[in-house]
């Protein structure tokens, strides 16, 4: 057994390292969700911005955009053009996701420096992404809602996780220390 640990320790590491990053970091994330109910930003904070910057970017694509509070669920309402197209969940602010691709560096961390630096520009990469992807995904629901299912299921989860994983396997071949050990 002893020998099983010595030979799979990097992994073990890597696991328990993600893990407890993870852990932390939706603990964290849940906390401020619950304190966000008394928040004068409906549902929460980064949701209602994640919201209204998406608005100034379909704005900016010539869409005349609105966005309110639903009335029966914690989301934002998204309506272009006076036609009611998609809600802004707190799903939709990319703050899970970013909890996850931050774990994920933590866990395969390089120098702290290049650790903190990749983290912080991947998770404003894939917020900006995020907010990209909003923008498409609500003109496509404008123009195609028949496709509705296959946009908001298959394609623009496509979008955000393969941006991920193309970070994650940048930063396992560029900068972790894991690479280093075994090179």
């Amino acid at each position: 057994m002893k020998a099983l640990l010595i030979k799979y320790k990097s992994v073990i590491k890597f696991i328990l390292t993600f893990l407890s990053v993870y852990f932390a970091l939706t603990l964290a994330y849940k906390y401020y969700l619950d304190y966000s109910e008394e928040s004068k930003y409906y549902p929460d904070y980064v949701t209602n911005l994640v919201a209204k910057q998406s608005k100034l970017l379909l704005n900016s694509l010539d869409y005349r955009v609105q966005v309110l509070p639903h009335p029966d669920e914690p989301s934002m309402k998204l309506i272009i053009n006076e036609k009611y197209v998609a809600r802004v969940v707190e799903g939709c602010n990319s703050v899970s996701v970013i909890i996850l691709f931050v774990s994920f560096i933590i866990a395969f961390a390089g120098t702290f420096k290049y650790t903190f630096l990749y983290a912080l520009a991947g998770s404003i990469l894939i917020y900006a992404i995020n907010l990209f992807r909003i923008a498409v995904l609500s003109i496509g629901l404008y123009n195609y809602p028949w496709r509705r299912d296959i946009l908001h299921t298959v394609i623009f989860p496509l979008i955000i996780y393969g941006m991920v994983f193309l970070l994650w396997m940048f930063w396992v071949n560029r900068f972790s220390k894991l690479k280093k050990y075994h090179a």
